[in-house]
């Protein structure tokens, strides 16, 4: 047999030869894979100058298979099957998970998803593990390096070319305070915003917030008193002075009776929609396919039913922090 470019085949015939191997009959086969009779005579055509052999021959009244083709058969449906399981993901089971599940996370995620996801993980998933890692510049390269799965984000994150942002819940922004701060009970203005020591969660140290956008086009500036990492550690400083901070409703929910502390809403749009982040190359991996279902299930249990937003493809914008 010849040597044949691998380039110029046509994997359409791969179906067409693997039935005429099998059937010896040109309209059964044609039927069975969806061709008319004179396209697959074509198709035989094709594969004889192909092969530089007739492989089918006329005996009698019927075809018979020629010592090549007869040869051939038995290669042709075992290349056909592999090329079925190719195309076909296998079914995911998460029970039969071993693999460690890294996401870059802030602790006001761990602190409310974390729980409840290894609690989901437990049941439907024993042998998943979960790793949260901390948030840097670095993440989409860690990302395309396969040493990070995910990271949470907000609807107003930038994101870069690859990159794709889904919805997981929506929050709302929330002003923080002990309940002894001297502005506790009054109705908070931009002003405000001017004359009380704030503290920030700021993780990339560049000092660029959306809240202070929005107060600078109103005029006003924010005396930072405090920049974390952490919003616990925002939380504990203002439930022990008269900083204030701004930021996940449902999490100062969560520690408000703790920390005596009490809640108002800010003066500008309050909505805070968060994400959640990964390659676009690697959607279609079954296991984070599963895992971004289940993580958006806890989400929602945790913050709620509403609908979320629609997933987002990558826009430049400000990155935020709070």
């Amino acid at each position: 047999m010849r040597e044949v470019n691998l380039a110029g085949i046509d994997l359409n015939l791969i179906p067409a030869f693997e039935a005429l191997l099998r059937l010896r009959n040109v309209t059964r086969a044609a039927t069975e894979v969806g061709l008319s009779q004179p396209a697959m005579s074509r198709a035989l055509g094709r594969l004889r100058e192909t092969f530089g052999d007739p492989l089918l021959l006329r005996v009698g009244g019927s075809l018979a298979l020629t010592p090549l083709a007869e040869t051939l058969a038995p290669k042709v449906a075992a290349a056909l099957d592999e090329m079925r399981a190719l195309f076909h993901a296998p079914d995911f089971d998460p029970a039969t998970l071993d693999r460690t599940i890294r996401i870059a996370a802030a602790d006001v995620q761990t602190i409310m998803l974390a729980p409840p996801l290894i609690a989901r993980l437990q049941r439907e998933a024993p042998g998943a593990r979960l790793r949260f890692e901390p948030i840097g510049r670095d993440i989409v390269r860690r990302m395309e390096q396969g040493s990070l799965d995910l990271c949470f984000a907000t609807v107003a994150t930038p994101l870069p070319p690859g990159v794709l942002s889904e919805a997981l819940a929506r929050d709302r922004l929330a002003l923080v305070m002990r309940r002894s701060h001297p502005a506790a009970n009054r109705v908070w203005t931009m002003a405000d915003y001017g004359i009380f020591p704030h503290a920030t969660v700021a993780f990339f140290g560049d000092g660029v917030s959306d809240i202070d956008a929005r107060l600078a086009e109103a005029g006003i500036q924010r005396r930072i008193a405090l920049t974390t990492p952490h919003f616990m550690a925002a939380i504990a400083a203002v439930a022990a002075s008269d900083l204030v901070t701004t930021l996940s409703a449902n999490f100062a929910e969560k520690f408000a009776p703790a920390f005596d502390l009490v809640l108002g809403k800010p003066p500008f749009d309050d909505r805070l929609e968060l994400t959640m982040v990964s390659l676009r190359s690697r959607s279609a991996d079954p296991v984070m396919r599963w895992f971004r279902r289940a993580l958006l299930e806890t989400a929602r249990d945790v913050y709620g039913a509403e609908d979320a937003p629609p997933v987002r493809l990558a826009t430049p914008a400000r990155t935020p922090s709070r």
